[in-house]
């Protein structure tokens, strides 16, 4: 054994890094049923042109730790890699440097997986995935093409947001006021072809599959809002004149409070109602000004409550055969719902604030203070047994009561229907964009769509010289040869859109088991021994994105047979932020606090960085960052070094003075572990060296903290292990145990108190009679002095918790 003092991680890290490739240490393989399988895995990266930052280490820490421990309790660990690598920074740079996005892309990730294995990471490199990569997106096609058979992925016309300066379909976040973010053009809402998947369609499910899983419950509640399902009544109004359309109402009790009807000023009904309108200047203006706000703008941002009536025109409320006014509003989206709600000013907020803006009378119809078109507030109810009034024949019966007396009646009238609403809409999957997944369809001469057949696929990307849409068409449309079809007969051409960045990511965790497979996505036994994911980490930010996407894509795989999982993710965790020293999000405002690790790794090791930032204070928390604390970890780690590589601190055999601290650590430090509490189980291996570096440590002691350390910090944990006379890796070395009996504490300190205030504290044996505490605890010397010229009243023993006496 050697005996240095100098802990080198430049030399010690490069070593282990090399030893673990050429030697596969951490390859798995997937077909050893044997074993219990554990799979861990990351969100993957965006393999950018800036690689990775101080924020990526954390979370991937956390799941090589969880994995080299389960690896030596006994588990056949997955643990693997890939890219998120289709995205429009790679074709941003293309268009600006004229280089092939693909070229850009194998850059960023070379440089990626270097940084990765400089951190000392336990993946199995042989499964590195990219979904930029013929081979992976031919299943994404084939997936789509599946959905698209069982009917969840549809052509259909939608409103979008356009700019015809552009020639582009802009999101919502690109347009502020009304025009493109970029160049301040005038953006419009306009109805256009657009792929789509049906994400509606699964809504029920994912609601269900949520009870199931072990996720943040902050996250779980996102998705439910964002699905947004309301159970509720559907009902027909008809327009005076002819025509009808219908309302979406989770209070169909407050029906008879009805004063106005508004609808969405960009639908169908409003278009069909024009001719009738006598105001119809006026409307058609404030259809032209609501053409150029984006869904943000006209629902949580709209604090105007602008709209105006469509004067001539009126429904009729089928519940009392009254005529209402029909008003147009662009709070209401043509593209939610029906188009159309039903306004009770008396008794919802945004319908009594619209209300007081144009001026519109309102009708109580639940008890409680008067309610007025001269009101300043609505009048709300609130909870069971509130009752009717003003409703004819239901006034009196409680507001649950009338919920279904009403809608009972509105059903025999043959105008109302139970049913549920949902804030979810369609996914939209199509991008006129480069670098994405091309979509495997032709459009055949006649309009028909025709899907290619799985040995066309995978539907290579064309390369291009010039990666920018024109006049408001995709890049593909310059790819003149590959977008015209012609095979087997079937003449047409192809679709020039490609797939979201969302596509591959959300069924990538599927390919890491099974990568090279070119017969089918995946073999079903791996699919059914390895999922769903044990323990997967990664950023909140994608609750209602990736999270949503990816269970979507399950389901529907599961529904056909081929995930045998209803739900991917079992544990979910999400990591909390590394700030900068001064507390604010690392970024370009404030460059001098950005930290690489790739400098920390060269100017302290991956060893520090890993050790320190596990020791920044719960992996939920956002945590600022340090350069104290990297010192700090340091320190820690040449101390360990300083004691374990010398082997005169070593002694054979076990018990001692470390035998319980040590009990006590691998107690502490599993359980922590296991609930990911890295912080702590770090403070305690403190413990535990604070109290060794006393004495002389058995040398089995010393084996079972480096393997917990080395599940940390993994090349000094290595390299000890060999310093301690292995020729072997530590990797699968057994987790080391501990003794119940011995993490037992025999004394206890307890505080004494007079008259409920603590005078001093006592270290008893755990197991002391009470009369020998009560006895010693009258002796403690603050105890003593408040109890000069008093009389002892009542003495309280709290076994091994406090010893009170109250005197006067």
């Amino acid at each position: 054994m050697a005996n240095t003092t100098n802990y080198n991680p430049k030399s010690i890290e490069p070593k282990w890094q090399k030893y673990w490739e050429e030697n596969k240490t951490f390859a798995t393989d997937v077909w050893d049923f044997s074993k219990p399988k554990f799979y861990a895995l990351d969100m993957f990266p965006y393999p950018s042109g800036v690689g990775l930052h101080a924020g990526h280490p954390e979370g991937y820490t956390a799941t090589d730790i969880i994995s080299r421990m389960k690896r030596m309790q006994g588990y056949n660990v997955l643990h693997p890699m890939g890219y998120d690598s289709f995205g429009l920074p790679a074709e941003q740079y293309a268009v600006q440097t004229g280089n092939h996005p693909n070229g850009f892309t194998q850059k960023n990730i070379a440089t990626f997986t270097g940084q990765l294995k400089e951190l000392g990471f336990d993946y199995d490199w042989d499964k590195l995935i990219a979904t930029s990569d013929p081979s992976f997106y031919k299943w994404t096609q084939w997936i789509f093409k599946q959905l698209y058979k069982e009917g969840y992925a549809k052509y259909i016309d939608m409103p979008v947001n356009w700019c015809e300066e552009l020639g582009t379909v802009l999101s919502n976040d690109e347009v502020i006021d009304g025009k493109s973010e970029r160049g301040g053009y005038p953006v419009v809402r306009k109805n256009m072809k657009q792929w789509v998947i049906d994400q509606v369609a699964f809504a029920d499910k994912l609601l269900e599959g949520l009870e199931e899983i072990d996720w943040p419950e902050s996250t779980k509640e996102m998705q439910r809002h964002w699905i947004g399902k309301s159970e509720g009544v559907e009902v027909k109004f008809q327009i005076v004149g002819g025509g009808e359309f219908s309302i979406f109402t989770t209070c169909i009790e407050t029906i008879y409070g009805i004063t106005f009807m508004v609808l969405a000023p960009d639908g169908e009904i409003v278009k069909s109602l024009l001719p009738r309108v006598k105001n119809l200047e006026e409307v058609q203006a404030y259809i032209d000004e609501t053409l150029k706000k984006n869904d943000m703008d006209r629902t949580e941002l709209n604090k105007t409550k602008s709209g105006c009536p469509l004067e001539g025109v009126t429904c009729i409320n089928p519940v009392n055969g009254k005529e209402v006014p029909l008003f147009i509003g662009d709070f209401v989206l043509a593209s939610y719902g029906t188009g159309a709600v039903m306004a009770v000013p008396s008794h919802d907020q945004r319908d009594f604030e619209y209300a007081i803006a144009h001026n519109i009378p309102m009708i109580q119809v639940i008890e409680g203070a008067d309610v007025s078109e001269h009101a300043f507030e609505k009048q709300d109810y609130l909870g069971k047994g509130c009752k009717l009034i003003n409703s004819e024949e239901f006034t009196g019966l409680t507001v649950e009561e009338a919920k279904e007396a009403i809608t009972s009646k509105l059903e025999k009238m043959g105008v109302a229907k139970r049913t549920a609403n949902y804030h979810f809409r369609e996914w939209i999957f199509a991008r006129q964009r480069y670098w994405g997944e091309p979509v495997p369809v032709v459009y055949l001469e006649d309009g028909q769509i025709h899907v290619l057949d799985d040995d066309e696929l995978p539907l290579i990307l064309p390369e291009l010289e010039d990666y920018k849409g024109k006049n408001g068409q995709a890049p593909l449309e310059n790819a003149t040869e590959w977008k015209m079809y012609d095979h087997n007969g079937i003449k047409g051409k192809r679709e020039t859109s490609t797939m979201p960045g969302s596509a591959g990511s959300s069924w990538y965790y599927m390919r890491y088991i099974d990568p090279k497979n070119d017969k089918e996505l995946c073999d079903p036994e791996l699919l059914k021994h390895w999922l769903p994911v044990d323990l997967y980490i990664g950023g909140p930010e994608h609750a209602v994105g990736h999270l949503m996407y990816s269970r979507i894509w399950n389901r529907f795989l599961y529904d056909q047979g081929i995930s045998p999982v209803k739900e991917p993710f079992k544990k979910l965790v999400h990591q909390g932020m590394i700030l900068g020293s001064n507390g604010i999000k690392m970024g370009k405002r404030f460059p001098e606090f950005v930290v690489n690790p790739s400098d920390i790794v060269r100017d302290y090791g991956a060893d520090t960085l890993r050790l320190y930032e596990m020791f920044m204070g719960p992996l939920e928390a956002s945590k600022p960052w340090s350069n104290e604390g990297v010192e700090g970890a340091r320190r820690f780690l040449n101390k360990v070094w300083n004691y374990f590589s010398v082997e005169e601190n070593l002694i054979d055999g076990e018990g001692g003075a470390l035998e319980k601290v040590y009990h006590k650590t691998v107690k502490k430090v599993t359980s922590d572990f296991e609930t990911l509490g890295f912080n702590t189980a770090i403070s305690q291996m403190m413990i535990f060296m604070n109290a060794a570096v006393k004495e002389k440590c058995p040398k089995v002691y010393a084996e079972g903290f480096i393997k917990m350390l080395s599940c940390i910090c993994p090349h000094i944990g290595e390299e000890l292990w060999q310093l301690l006379g292995h020729d072997n890796t530590i990797a699968y070395e057994q987790w080391p145990t501990y003794d119940e009996d011995k993490c037992k504490d025999d004394t206890v300190e307890i505080g004494v108190q007079v008259n409920g205030k603590v005078r001093g504290t006592l270290e008893i044996a755990v197991d002391e009679d009470e009369a020998s505490v009560k006895s010693r605890g009258k002796e403690v010397a603050g105890v003593a002095k408040a109890l000069e010229g008093k009389n002892i009243i009542k003495e309280i023993y709290v076994k091994g918790k406090i010893f009170n006496i109250v005197a006067k």
